[in-house]
């Protein structure tokens, strides 16, 4: 069902129950006020029975009785009835009255007390003259209630009816009012795709509250995202490609120059050694574009091992004592918690080694071989690796383009490398829930952190 057909049937919905709920109260508060003035009228012709009654001057009872008819309005069966009071419960009965004993349980209890029987009301009410109690019973028939009861009624059928017409066409006027903005963000979604990612939607005149404000503004934001996405890829292939060329056209060039004629075997051995050292490069550059992608596009991928920290860090060190013989390289083991389930973490072991070995080489490679400090901690939350070199540090214009691919610094450009370490290990670390910060000052060194927020049960 489409969204403006339930706002429309909501809203009528809601619409139909707030009138039903609005004429009950009316008609309810209507009718007890019709009643409450009928029997207010009964009181006042009980009073004059009962004065009537009580009368021994003729004069003044035929005063009363010309009140009574002349003087108030005139009621439909009217009759009365004065029944003489006994004792506490007991009382004269008319064999014409017709009226449960709770109604003569209540006058005799209370001295007053109505009930109504159809549309015919009986009113009575004790009176005591000299020592002696009088039941008053004053009957009529409310044709005029009933009457106007029966209009208003029908008066607001016929509104309720009207009301939910008009609600019908304010609903539709209200879903066209609020989803016309939505569908028309939709249409605008639709025409742009790759190739106009630069376009953006329209936002509309309102409150910076507004949803609709909302929404306009998360998809521009979505797109500014997927903007940058798609040229961080751009330039992430244009200079992979660039990077591979580059030793492919040298390793041709210098097969080529050698086949053009005949050489001595000290050419040839120049030539090899040249094309092996640009195989080399070529090679290592494939396997580092091979890691990159083995993390994933969008950055995760399958856990496979329980590891603990502390043996990572070690099988890292003794592969950079190979690749590195000369290195610094200090493990700081000292704050190990008691509990070792404390060091265990879920991962893909060769791939958290791979990058753990990225960050810690280039801590070794950017300091010439200097001293470089990883420090572990662990506890129920956490498990922290911070390294620490004395290198070369990076400007501060820098830190923010460290993990893009390709990217290195001015200063960086000295040494041997192609950008891809870094951005290698960011990806790995957040594929295992981690997360990886770097601090640093030119000439001083450098400050990279490591933390895995761990949820232990």
């Amino acid at each position: 069902m489409r969204i403006k057909k339930k706002i429309t049937i909501n809203y009528i919905a809601l619409s139909c129950i707030s009138t039903l709920l609005l004429c009950g109260v009316v008609f309810f508060l209507f009718k007890r006020n019709n009643e409450y003035y009928f029997v207010k009228r009964l009181v006042d012709r009980a009073k004059i029975v009962a004065s009537i009654h009580y009368q021994h001057d003729p004069e003044k009872a035929q005063y009363y009785r010309q009140l009574k008819a002349h003087g108030l309005e005139e009621l439909i069966d009217e009759d009365d009835y004065v029944l003489r009071v006994n004792g506490a419960e007991s009382f004269e009965y008319n064999t014409r009255l017709h009226l449960p004993p709770e109604f003569y349980k209540e006058v005799m209890e209370k001295g007053f007390g109505y009930i109504q029987k159809s549309h015919q009301y009986f009113y009575g009410q004790v009176f005591d003259e000299s020592g002696i109690k009088y039941m008053v019973i004053v009957t009529a028939r409310d044709v005029r209630g009933t009457t106007s009861t029966i209009y208003i009624l029908r008066l607001l059928l016929i509104c309720g009816i009207g009301f939910i017409t008009i609600a019908y066409f304010f609903g539709r006027y209200l879903a066209r009012k609020v989803i016309n903005p939505v569908s028309h963000i939709t249409k605008e979604v639709k025409r742009i795709s790759a190739s106009n990612l630069h376009s953006r939607l329209p936002v509309p005149d309102s409150d910076a509250n507004d949803e609709i404000y909302d929404l306009a503004e998360t998809f521009n934001d979505m797109l500014d995202r997927l903007e940058t996405s798609f040229e961080i890829q751009a330039n992430f292939i244009n200079n992979a490609s660039h990077e591979l060329k580059t030793p492919i056209a040298t390793i041709i060039a210098e097969s080529e120059i050698a086949l053009l004629k005949k050489r001595d075997v000290t050419e040839y051995e120049q030539t090899l050694q040249n094309i092996l050292q640009q195989a080399t490069r070529l090679g290592n550059l494939t396997e580092s574009l091979l890691k990159l992608t083995q993390t994933g596009y969008d950055g995760k991928k399958q856990v496979q091992d329980i590891a603990r920290i502390d043996e990572v860090l070690m099988d890292v060190k003794s592969s950079l004592d190979r690749l590195y013989p000369q290195n610094r390289i200090t493990i700081n083991l000292g704050n190990m918690p008691e509990n070792e389930a404390l060091l265990t973490l879920p991962c893909n072991r060769p791939l958290l080694e791979l990058a753990i070995g990225n960050v810690i080489s280039n801590g070794v490679k950017y300091s010439d071989n200097d001293e470089v400090f990883v420090t572990l901690t662990a506890t129920k939350k956490n498990i922290q690796i911070v390294i620490t070199d004395i290198g070369i540090g990076i400007p501060p214009e820098d830190i923010p383009y460290l993990y893009e691919p390709f990217f290195r610094g001015k200063e960086a450009t000295k040494y041997s490398g192609y950008g891809l370490g870094l951005p290698l290990a960011m990806k790995i670390i957040r594929m295992h829930g981690g997360n990886l910060s770097v601090q640093s000052e030119p000439k001083k060194g450098t400050i990279v952190t490591i933390l895995f927020e761990i949820s232990r049960d």
